[in-house]
């Protein structure tokens, strides 16, 4: 195993996924490149990832010229296109997938963002696109709403591979693993196999911070002398690390409990944690700081480009994700008791990132209709 920073995650259990897909980076080779010298053991899209791929390059109009049916709906036209990408970049990490025995190798697509808090509509749509597309090492995303359970559970008992995206609130973890667990019972209750499906617990790092800092900030500004300031300070930058490392220790137990070891001589494999929105919003802080702070076994990384090259250059390796929990079990309870809830920040997070995405899905499909109405494809 060489010295890259990239590659000796893989020492501590922990891979690294790249946060990013276009055709120019299948068409140049740079994605094969990527996981043949940097170590790279995924792919996860979303809608604002392929927004900015289409809309920042001109690879995808010869086959919008070539798509049969202009009539299609403009939704039906952007999963032609990304289909596309999702397939040659399943293909590519096919060896990851084989070598890895079905733990890594995987690429995501997501579902339309629409669909977040309709559990139906959830299932026949990632049904739908797991069949078409038609991959072993395919990731269908469901985001972790409420509603989106259910349809995660479903889909796991029909044996897709799912990875359960939009994930803030420590609790709302616990019934993903619940809603995991479930899915591959149901599949054992009915004799079926379970030894070949996987799943990512994507737990959003950044945007924690974000918020918190945010609610910190105008604490501050209220605070009435320089020793509660002081206390108020030493907590900015420091919630999301702390929700996260919470969160590794739930899945810790959860999968080293009873219930799982029963799954697990069944073939079981773990859903493993994916921390994402890894990329540092806050110049103040260290740019590869939710890289670096959330290290250890069972774990993904998927970076955006600008924090898997931070990384690659000045990142340091060492298993971090279960150092100190006490300190965060501590910054978690004392930035409650300054009268900041942590579940309504997560909640918060969850809805505004359903309202992101599905503005980004939008705007795709804006792009799209634009590029129909114009024949700039």
């Amino acid at each position: 195993m060489n010295g890259s920073p990239l590659i000796m995650l893989q020492k501590y259990g922990q891979s690294f996924w790249y946060d990013n897909i276009s055709r120019g980076i299948l068409k140049s080779g740079e994605l094969k490149r990527m996981i043949v010298e940097e170590g790279l053991r995924g792919v996860t899209s979303n809608p604002t990832i392929f927004h900015k791929s289409i809309q920042s390059a001109n690879d995808y109009d010869e086959q919008f010229h070539q798509l049969p049916g202009k009539e299609d709906s403009d939704k039906d036209l952007f999963y032609a296109l990304a289909i596309q990408d999702i397939v040659e970049a399943c293909d590519l990490l096919m060896p990851v997938y084989e070598e890895s025995n079905g733990l890594d190798g995987y690429v995501s697509i997501e579902v339309d963002p629409h669909l977040a808090h309709d559990t139906e509509g959830t299932i026949t749509e990632a049904t739908e696109l797991a069949e078409r597309i038609g991959k072993p090492n395919l990731m269908v995303k469901v985001p972790a709403t409420k509603e989106g359970l259910p349809a995660v559970e479903e889909l796991l008992s029909r044996g897709y591979n799912i990875n359960v995206t939009l994930l803030f609130s420590t609790k709302r973890y616990e019934e993903v693993i619940d809603a995991y667990m479930k899915g591959l019972e149901r599949r054992v209750s009915e004799g079926k196999a379970i030894d070949r499906i996987a799943s990512v617990a994507s737990f959003f790092v950044s945007r924690v911070d974000t918020l918190t800092d945010k609610l910190l900030e105008e604490k501050l500004n209220m605070a009435g002398d320089d020793d509660e300031k002081e206390g108020i300070k030493s907590l900015m930058g420091k919630a999301a690390v702390a929700n996260a490392k919470i969160a590794y220790q739930l899945f810790k137990d959860a999968f080293s409990s009873q219930r799982f070891f029963v799954l697990m001589e069944k073939g079981a494999k773990i859903q493993r944690l994916l921390w994402g929105s890894t990329s540092t919003k806050n110049p103040a802080y260290r740019d590869v700081l939710y890289v670096e702070e959330l290290i250890g076994p069972g774990t993904v990384n998927t970076m955006p480009d600008a924090t898997w090259r931070a990384f690659k250059d000045h990142g340091r390796v060492g298993r971090t994700i279960d150092a100190d929990i006490e300190a965060a079990i501590t910054t978690i309870q004392s930035i409650e008791e300054h009268g900041i809830s942590i579940a309504l920040v997560t909640g918060e997070l969850e809805d505004e990132g359903v309202r992101l995405f599905t503005e980004s899905f939008d705007a795709l499909l804006n792009l799209i209709a634009g590029k129909k109405r114009t024949g700039t494809c």
